[in-house]
Parts: structure tokens; C-alpha cells; sequence
């Protein structure tokens, strides 16, 4: 049985019986054979927890036909892949023509060959393991590169941190806090996952300030403030434009974190859903982080005095639904708070798991 097991399978779908025995006889020996006699039990062994590696298809079958059922398998996006070749009695050009822009990968006619069958399975069945392995090697390799960029996008945020002298777990509870925060907002587990790795980009702009108003111990004066508020075109610019959608998000944040739900935000003004989704979640974590954290210009605030003024806020400064989602996720956010206090030391990264990176779905 296990030796059964680990052959490929092959799924033989026919109404008449005998065409299915004839096949299986000369498959039975080098592959794990399945029979269906319609096309809609055939869909049922198809679209199981265990598809077969390639499928051998009548045509003329009463109800779902072979072409019916290869165009619904070709539109499925996990089975299209699937190897359909079809074992008919139609031969005439016109047929194979029809079959094969249908979806098929090969054309066979009855009464069938054993040898012309065994070639043509063996070939498709090659030519599908060769596609799945490089579909699994490309995978990995997209997986190695989001990994890469995630983690120099969580070094230019700490670099970003320790030329502004802030916290210095600052840019991880700020991930952990979107992340949180989006999760409490109903965002699927990619949105979250990218709005995570992102987050920590949000003040990489700092880094184009002026150390006499980065370092100001005290309040800025009007022209101090109008540098300050260029860090977040400047992070814009540091990151630049990209079709990669993880640098792209992280672009978007780092523009639009200080844009407020009133419209009086920077640098651009924006208003309520002007403003994208990841900049309005990472304002609130942002300004609950900045307030809950000791500054060179202030002590930090209470968590009740830190929560009546963000309530204050609501409509304001965030989003209202977001600020629903915030309260919702507070207490793992307070978790996080505790886990990546600054008295524990500067901590290296974001505690990424491979679960966390940005993947295509």
C-alpha cells in the first residue's frame, strides 16, 4: 500500500466501463490509477484534499462532457494546472483542435496504443513536475526576498530611530500596534502582514532633518516645525516609487502618518478616506506609542491620561472606526507595550516569524 502511495496518480474518466479497464491495465503497473465513470464525479476526485497528477478524458460523456469538464477544471486557479489529456474516439482535426485549445495538453484516439499512452503520460507527468518544482523554487525565492526587504526596511527604520534619539523600541511596538490594530479592523492576514513589515518605515524621513531640530529639547519654534513636517515627503522620497507592493505600502505610510482624519494633518491635507487605510492605522499607533514613551521634551503620559486624550481625538485627529478597532486590540496592545519596553533594552528586531512576511496570494 505505501509503495502505492507514493506513485503518481492518474485519474481515468469514461462512461463505459471497458475503455476504463482498458486503460487502467496498462497504467496499473508504474501509477496509482482512479476511475470515474461522469464527469461530475470526476470534478468530486478533482477538487479533493488529494487531486490526481494528471487526468485521461473522454469527451462524448452523457451530462458533463470531457470539454465541459476540462474548460471548469482550466477555470479553476488551484486545479488548472492539472495535465488533461483526452482518450476519444473523435479524430478528426477539427476535434483535436477544439480539445486542445479547450485546455488539454494532448490529443489521444481510440482505440488507444499502450505504448503510445504510456509515452505521452510519462511525458506530461515530467513536464508537470518540472513545472511544479520551479513554481516551488520561485516561491522560495519570493519568500527570501520578502524576507530581504522586510528586514532592510526594519534597519532604515532603526536607523531613522537612532538619528532621531527616541525610544528605542519605538519603530516594533508601533508594528506590533498596526498590526494589532488592523487585525481588530477585519484586514485580511496579507493586508495585516504588510501593513506590519511596513510600519516600522513611518519616521525613515527623519533621517533628511537637521540635528538642531531633530534634538530640540524643548518646542519648536514655527520654522522648526515646518522642517519637521518635511520628514514625511522626505521618507517618500527615501523609498521612492516601486511596483513591489510591500515598498509600496511602506512609501504610503511614511507619507501619510501625520495626515489627520479633519484635514489638518501634513504634508498634503488630506481628509477622512483621502487618506489611505495604512497611514490612518498607523497614526493611532503612532501617536499612543509617542504619548505612552518618555521624550527628550517630555515625560511620558499615564495610559488613562494617554486614552482620554486619544478619545479626544476621535473624529479628530483618527479615524472613528479605527478608534473602535484600537480599543478593541488595547489590550494585546498593552501586552506588546510591556513585552517591548524600553528599560528591556533596544531589541534587534521584529520577532518575524515566516508567517508574518508579505506573501502573493
Amino acid at each position: 500500500m505505501s509503495n502505492l502511495l507514493q506513485r503518481q496518480t492518474i485519474l481515468v474518466v469514461d462512461d463505459v466501463p471497458e475503455n476504463i479497464d482498458i486503460l487502467s491495465a496498462i497504467l496499473r503497473e508504474q501509477y496509482h490509477v482512479r476511475a470515474a465513470l461522469s464527469g461530475e464525479k470526476a470534478l468530486r476526485v478533482i477538487y479533493s484534499d488529494e487531486p490526481p497528477d494528471l487526468v485521461l478524458l473522454d469527451i462524448m460523456m452523457p451530462g458533463l462532457s470531457g470539454l465541459e469538464l476540462c474548460r471548469r477544471i482550466k477555470a479553476n486557479p488551484d486545479r488548472r494546472k492539472i495535465p488533461i489529456i483526452f482518450v476519444t474516439a473523435m479524430c478528426s482535426v477539427e476535434d483535436e483542435r477544439i480539445g486542445l485549445e479547450t485546455g488539454a495538453v494532448d490529443y489521444i484516439t481510440k482505440p488507444v496504443s499502450p505504448p503510445v499512452v504510456l509515452a505521452r503520460v510519462r511525458t506530461h507527468l515530467a513536464l508537470y513536475d518540472q513545472s511544479r518544482e520551479l513554481e516551488r523554487m520561485v516561491m522560495q525565492r519570493t519568500r527570501e526576498l520578502g524576507m530581504s526587504r522586510q528586514q532592510v526596511i526594519c534597519r532604515l527604520g532603526r536607523a531613522a530611530e537612532y538619528r532621531d534619539d527616541e525610544t528605542g523600541n519605538h519603530i516594533l511596538r508601533v508594528a506590533h500596534y498596526a498590526r494589532l490594530i488592523a487585525e481588530a479592523h477585519g484586514l485580511g492576514p496579507k493586508a495585516v502582514r504588510i501593513i506590519f513589515s511596513t510600519a516600522p518605515m513611518h519616521d525613515v524621513g527623519k533621517i533628511g532633518i537637521r540635528d538642531a531640530v531633530l534634538l530640540k529639547p524643548g518646542r519648536l519654534d514655527a520654522d522648526e516645525l515646518r522642517d519637521m513636517r518635511l520628514h514625511p515627503s522626505i521618507g517618500a522620497e527615501i523609498i521612492g516609487q516601486h511596483d513591489n507592493e510591500l515598498l509600496e505600502t511602506a512609501q504610503t505610510i511614511a507619507l501619510t502618518h501625520h495626515e489627520r482624519w479633519d484635514g489638518a494633518g501634513y504634508p498634503r491635507g488630506l481628509k477622512g478616506e483621502e487618506i489611505p487605510l495604512e497611514g490612518r492605522i498607523v497614526a493611532i499607533a503612532d501617536v499612543f506609542d509617542a504619548l505612552t514613551s518618555a521624550r527628550p521634551y517630555k515625560k511620558p503620559f499615564s495610559l488613562d491620561e494617554s486614552l482620554a486624550i486619544m478619545a479626544a481625538e476621535e473624529g479628530k485627529h483618527f479615524d472613528p472606526d479605527l478608534m473602535i478597532a484600537f480599543r478593541k486590540a488595547l489590550p494585546e496592545i498593552l501586552k506588546v507595550r510591556e513585552e517591548y519596553a524600553d528599560d528591556k533594552g533596544v531589541l534587534a528586531d521584529l520577532g518575524l516569524s515566516q508567517e508574518w512576511l508579505p506573501a502573493d496570494e
